[in-house]
């Protein structure tokens, strides 16, 4: 921002010269009285002035085309993100998959039908995610948190959600054949429609779990669940569930 000052006509050099008591002060006095004429010149120049006014303008059109822009430059760092997990798909290691879904899941993006098989995603954190149909078959999840996540009518056969946080997930409908619950917080989890055949809840927190018209349980290891609704255990073992300590 420009500092407005009204600058006085210099008065003449023989005045000043009057005021050195040493005469090795004249060259840096005649040094000052320059610029001081200088400046007294510029300030009365009006092209500079307008020169700021057109650089303050200048400032305003870059700050409402950066606003302008903001959506295009949203739109290119979600299509990045889609570009590194897409390039990746069936491929085992993460290849910048964590980052770029927890990216699209911050700013709001649906991540329904992502193709995940395979991938290594452990701690992952996808709170609230739209994962409806999603391919998480082989995936290591371990440690994930997809709390209130939706991953309903997905595939998640032999994925490892060891310790995963899956708290108020919706997994209706989903097929989790061989996948390992062990240590899983499922509290208040969907788990309506599911088959769970060969899969392991042991030491899963089952508070609250909702499992009605399951497909199938055969096999399903149901040791030292936590806080399982009631009736579920006893029916579990009447489809075949079994109770198989770890090795």
């Amino acid at each position: 921002m420009r500092v407005e000052v009204s600058r006085e006509r210099p008065g003449s050099w023989a005045e000043r010269r009057g005021t050195l008591k040493h005469a090795w002060l004249v060259p840096f006095a005649w040094l000052e009285y320059g610029t001081e004429w200088v400046a007294y010149a510029l300030n009365r120049w009006t092209f500079l002035e307008v020169l700021e006014y057109l650089g303050r303008f200048g400032v305003l059109i870059a700050v409402i085309f950066y606003f302008a822009e903001a959506g295009d430059r949203l739109k290119q760092k979600h299509y990045q993100a889609w570009q590194v997990i897409n390039s990746a798909q069936g491929k085992g290691g993460n290849g910048g998959r964590i980052e770029a879904l927890q990216e699209l899941n911050m700013d709001g993006v649906p991540l329904v039908g992502v193709d995940l098989s395979a991938a290594f995603l452990q701690g992952v954190r996808l709170r609230k995610a739209d994962l409806a149909r999603a391919d998480f078959d082989g995936a290591d999840a371990r440690d994930a948190v997809f709390e209130g996540a939706r991953i309903e009518n997905a595939s998640l056969r032999s994925t490892n959600l060891r310790g995963a946080n899956l708290r108020k997930t919706v997994l209706r409908g989903s097929t989790m054949d061989e996948a390992d619950f062990s240590g899983a917080d499922l509290r208040a989890a969907d788990l309506s429609e599911t088959s769970l055949e060969g899969a392991d809840l042991a030491g899963a927190n089952l508070e609250g779990v909702k499992w009605s018209r399951l497909r199938s349980v055969q096999g399903l290891n149901v040791y030292l669940v936590k806080n399982a609704p009631a009736g579920f255990v006893d029916w579990a073992m009447g489809h075949g569930a079994v109770v198989k300590k770890e090795e």
